[in-house]
């Protein structure tokens, strides 16, 4: 039972005793939609009902409530890597608006170092993000 969250423990153990979620609902007095939601990690069943489900699952509450962290989602990545597409683009667009305002005279120098600055800082963030402390 070790590294898996509250909702996997809650199926795991649900079907272990060969219960339907609608018979877990009716034994906790919720409804089956409530316990769905708990098995997917939706919502959490109300502190008040913890000791009642783990006594219908057999277990004690620490063993129920012993769980960890689940490991980043695919949706937390695909955000993840947005956020470095998005690092590495903004240098490269400035630094190319800044070429061609260069080359076309329409740009002062403090705009031309405000850009610089931004896509430095831009690089900087991506390189912090990318080194991790051990």
């Amino acid at each position: 039972m070790t590294n898996q969250s509250i909702g996997e423990k809650i199926t795991k153990l649900r079907k272990e005793r060969g219960m339907t979620q609608k018979e877990l609902a009716e034994e906790m007095s919720v409804t089956d939609k409530a316990v769905s939601k708990w098995e997917r990690e939706i919502s959490c069943p109300d502190i008040n009902s913890i000791p009642r489900l783990a006594e219908i699952l057999g277990v004690s509450v620490e063993e129920l409530l012993n769980a960890t962290q689940k490991e980043p989602q695919e949706s937390d990545q695909k955000i993840q890597n947005i956020i470095d597409f998005i690092l590495k683009a903004i240098p490269l667009a400035m630094g190319v608006s800044l070429v061609v305002t260069s080359l076309l005279r329409e740009i002062d120098l403090y705009s031309g170092f405000s850009m610089t600055g931004i896509a430095l800082f831009c690089i900087a963030l991506l390189l912090l993000k990318s080194t991790k402390v051990r």
